[in-house]
């Protein structure tokens, strides 16, 4: 049975979602990237079954993983992008927070995506057109954020020589008056807007074609969230990002953002 691209990538994510879920709560073996960085073994098994599931439905289409890099033809119209597990530090902790990314881009242009959380078994998907969707327990429901949580996900994982626009907000005192930072620490924040568990998402650095947020940007878009970069230009013009719930959430979060930017940068 050929399976539709939205089909196709959820079931690389679940797959890959069912690879940290197996290892989840075990001694995790560690392969160093850099001196403050590492992967799992969980990590690159979830890429190599994430990888079975695409050769064997889109055997033809480009692929571009996190830990196993680049494979197919250079310049691809199709090219699935693949974070096989946005959370590492969480997860070698035994802290069920977080997300296995797949996303297609065709030319250029993010038509289907997935963001699979292991432990819970929830997948956060769009197929680009209808909308967005979690699929919890087999059955699809519809995504339609609010701001309700008042909750605002800070990305805070930059570079240890950078500064970062976005950490500020955990500190400043009128964004707490209105808002509570949260730092979960992996891309499942973004899928978490789209689903009324946060009522934004803010996070610095270039994000074109980035592999641990090209599936939950996707996922938020389809479900009606509002995006932009951090100084508010459209989201490949300027660094970094906020996803927000509506635009009431998004104006007040850009307007905290701004004297940060201006001492910043």
């Amino acid at each position: 049975m050929r399976l539709s691209d939205a089909q196709t990538c959820i079931a690389a994510a679940e797959a890959g979602a069912a690879v940290i879920r197996r290892a989840y709560g075990r001694e995790p073996e560690r392969i160093a990237k850099s001196a403050t960085d590492f992967a799992t073994r969980a990590d690159i098994d979830s890429e190599k079954a994430i990888r079975a599931v695409l050769h064997a439905h889109r055997p033809n289409d480009a692929v571009l993983g996190e830990e196993l890099g680049h494979a197919g033809a250079d310049g691809a119209a199709r090219r699935w992008l693949v974070d096989p597990l946005c959370g590492t530090l969480n997860f070698a902790a035994s802290t069920p927070l977080a997300a296995v990314n797949v996303a297609l881009v065709v030319d250029d242009r993010t038509s289907v995506a997935a963001s699979a959380e292991p432990v819970s078994g929830e997948v956060f998907w769009t197929d680009g057109g209808r909308g967005a969707f979690v699929r919890r327990d087999g059955e699809d429901h519809p995504l339609h954020p609010t701001d309700t949580s008042r909750l605002v996900e800070i990305n805070a994982d930059r570079p240890r020589h950078e500064q970062s626009v976005s950490a500020q907000l955990v500190i400043d005192l009128a964004f707490r008056s209105e808002f509570a930072p949260r730092v979960l620490s992996s891309t499942l924040g973004v899928a978490w807007v789209a689903a009324c568990r946060r009522a934004a998402y803010v996070t610095d650095g270039p994000l074109r074609d980035d592999l641990h947020f090209a599936a939950g940007i996707a996922i938020a878009a389809a479900a009606g969230c509002v995006i932009t970069a951090l100084n508010g230009e459209p989201l490949h013009l300027a660094d970094g990002a906020v996803i927000s719930a509506n635009e009431d959430v998004h104006r007040s979060v850009l307007k905290h953002l701004s004297p940060h930017i201006d001492r910043l940068r």
